[in-house]
């Protein structure tokens, strides 16, 4: 084998073997903390409000050590005290789990605190949330009036022009579409209505 072979075999595998860490690091692997039960409801609305997975949220939130640690020296002198604290097992990735045990070990802070903490940074996104989810719903209210104004526009016209007329077919087209626009609004609403009770 030539040198140049080699060189090529030597850089080949070291960038299979950082592949291969990266997977490793992304694999999926089970956690169990004790959290108060407004962290794990606050975690499961935000990711089903979002559409995003409960672990990609929850990894999202715990690996990145720098934020970690600025988050464990928040919660430094943080007692639990008599909130009731439930066990909840997650699925997150490996690096999660290192990012985790690394920072409650350095700060010397149970790692509990440091995921309670860490969900407690989604707060200002429900209420961002909660405030667009109010604004929808009077928005529904607006389109619904809309829809039927629409309607009887439709009926109207079917009534003075007949339904095979031309501007018949138009009106009709903007009431399907005006219908169609507002069930999805009304789904929207409906997916937000477990943010009502924060």
């Amino acid at each position: 084998m030539t040198r140049k072979n080699r060189d090529d075999t030597s850089i080949h595998n070291d960038t299979i073997d950082l592949s291969i860490d990266e997977l490793k690091g992304r694999q999926s692997v089970r956690a169990t903390f004790r959290l108060p039960k407004q962290a794990i409801e606050l975690l499961s609305v935000i990711a089903s409000q979002l559409g995003i997975k409960q672990k990609s949220l929850f990894d999202q939130l715990v690996e990145d050590m720098s934020a970690l640690g600025r988050i464990a020296q928040e919660a430094q002198h943080y007692a639990p005290g008599e909130t009731e604290r439930r066990q909840k097992t997650f699925v997150i990735s490996r690096n999660s789990l290192v990012a985790l045990d690394y920072i409650a070990q350095q700060q010397r802070i149970p790692r509990d605190v440091l995921v309670e903490f860490s969900i407690r940074r989604l707060l200002p996104v429900i209420e961002s949330e909660l405030k667009k989810h109010e604004k929808r719903k009077i928005l529904l209210r607006e389109m619904q009036n809309y829809l039927q104004q629409g309607q009887k526009i439709l009926q109207k016209a079917e009534t003075l022009l007949g339904r095979d007329d031309q501007l018949c077919q138009m009106i009709e087209h903007q009431v399907d579409l005006c219908e169609r626009n507002t069930a999805l609004l009304s789904g929207m609403v409906e997916k937000g209505k477990p943010m009502e009770e924060w």
